[in-house]
């Protein structure tokens, strides 16, 4: 699918900007424009263009001022200068700040088109450069997602497909699988690189109060209301939005999330006037959407909004080859903070993390590695250094027709505590839901944490 490329026009002349957008437009380019750089480096700041043709000599701020704004403010796009008094020491001024290029005025139409090509491929090769660095570094990494499973590196080249587009991604796996990690790359990867990223728990908040903190809210909207407050959708203008756990969100603000998303308008909570948007939405869960549309506790209408593009990320027991990699990144991230070598992780260890089932997944697996390099002696990591429950697990899977192993006690407490660290995991650690799940008494729960050492 080709994407048409967006460009930004600035220019003190009415009649060129006019002209340009005609001309521009018939090439098949989507075109802004602004009359002077304070309006153009207002528009950067709203929204991302692939391509910025700006005046030298404006009123109010001149080109080499948003030159050297556009830049401080991280701007990434290609910016080719243009003025009608260019002089050669003029072009060597702004190719020295930072510009892409220089055209004098007056210019002729194929002139402009032939620049504009010319920083198409450039971006072209510079982005083939960087994905060919990628594929050759052998890191088994994208972006800050370490991996060498197959499904994975599928979904790393359906993330290369999708990052500069605005299309919503919808990011679905278990608990602890890198959810965050993964809209972090998206957005990190794309041309909102260098706008904000902003991430909620939408069931982390209680209901009441999260179309505020999306929305925002103005002074006298409800009791506690002593001020204006900006909303997350207008924190996140011109980048990213993760709305983690969408599953948890109210029907009532489903709809009013399915609006903003139509219209790209927001209205604070109790104002009067609706502002446009410009952020890319991401989502993610845990639930099973399809199951809450059918039992009416998801708007199937939502969801297909939300569900424009959908990224599946397989559970750790499913990418077992991961974890020696993803045991090894913890461990030097842990023993990196403290300044120290990090210790090895023995070949029986290692046979029991590849063993274990990790129902807490990733997460899980970075609180075991970090338990275990507290806990170990003299530069090792046996299986002892593991968490009980973990530890055990090689040999528990590893089971033979000895009379040891066919104790019922044994398998009791094992089924037990993998039950007990589900419902822990499902709850996001919550000991008074996760009791409910069991059907146990709260207490029966603080007792059994402590009997069997889960923390």
């Amino acid at each position: 699918m080709t994407v048409a490329k967006h460009i930004l026009i600035i220019d003190d002349e009415e009649n060129l900007r006019h002209m340009l957008t005609v001309m521009l437009t018939r090439q098949g380019y989507l075109v802004d424009s602004a009359a002077h750089g304070a309006e153009g480096l207002d528009a950067v700041r709203r929204k991302v263009f692939d391509f910025i043709l700006c005046d030298i000599r404006m009123p109010e701020m001149d080109g080499k001022t948003f030159l050297v704004n556009a830049l401080h403010e991280h701007v990434s796009s290609p910016i080719i200068m243009m003025s009608a008094y260019g002089t050669v020491d003029t072009a060597v001024e702004c190719m020295k700040k930072g510009a892409y290029d220089f055209i004098s005025k007056p210019f002729k139409k194929d002139e402009i088109i032939m620049v504009l090509k010319k920083a198409e491929e450039r971006e072209r090769l510079k982005d083939e450069n960087s994905r060919l660095r990628d594929k050759v570094s052998g890191r088994f990494e994208y972006s800050g997602v370490i991996s060498r499973n197959a499904r994975m590196e599928e979904i790393f080249d359906q993330i290369r497909k999708v990052t500069d587009l605005k299309t919503t991604i919808l990011i679905l796996g278990e608990s602890g699988t890198g959810k965050e990690l993964v809209a972090r790359a998206i957005h990190r990867n794309g041309r909102r690189a260098s706008k904000p990223f902003v991430a909620v728990n939408c069931g982390a908040i209680p209901e009441n109060l999260l179309e505020s903190e999306l929305f925002g809210h103005v002074r006298g909207a409800f009791t506690d209301a002593t001020g204006d407050k900006i909303g997350l959708f207008e924190q996140a203008d011109g980048g990213t939005l993760f709305l983690d756990e969408i599953g948890e969100m109210s029907l009532a603000l489903q709809v009013k999330l399915l609006r903003v998303l139509q219209e790209e308008e927001i209205r604070r909570v109790g104002g009067s006037k609706s502002s446009r948007i410009d952020v890319r939405v991401l989502s993610a869960t845990s639930r099973d959407l399809e199951a809450d549309i059918r039992n009416g506790r998801f708007r199937e209408d939502l969801f297909f909004r939300l569900n424009v593009f959908c990224l599946r990320l397989p559970p750790l027991r499913e990418r077992v080859e991961d974890i020696p990699l993803l045991a090894e990144h913890f461990l030097s991230a842990c023993f990196g903070e403290r300044g120290t070598e990090k210790p090895r992780i023995e070949p029986d260890a290692m046979r029991s993390l590849m063993a274990y089932g990790w129902p807490g997944n990733i997460r899980e697996l970075e609180n075991a590695i970090e338990h275990a390099a507290i806990v170990c002696e003299g530069g090792l990591i046996s299986d002892s250094c593991l968490p009980l429950s973990i530890g055990s697990a090689g040999v528990s899977r590893s089971v033979t027709d000895s009379e040891e192993d066919l104790s019922i006690k044994k398998a009791e407490d094992a089924m037990e505590r993998d039950l007990i660290r589900k419902a822990l995991v499902r709850t996001g650690g919550n000991r008074t839901q996760a009791a409910k799940i069991l059907e146990i008494s709260h207490r029966s729960l603080l007792y059994k944490l402590k009997e069997f050492g889960i923390d």
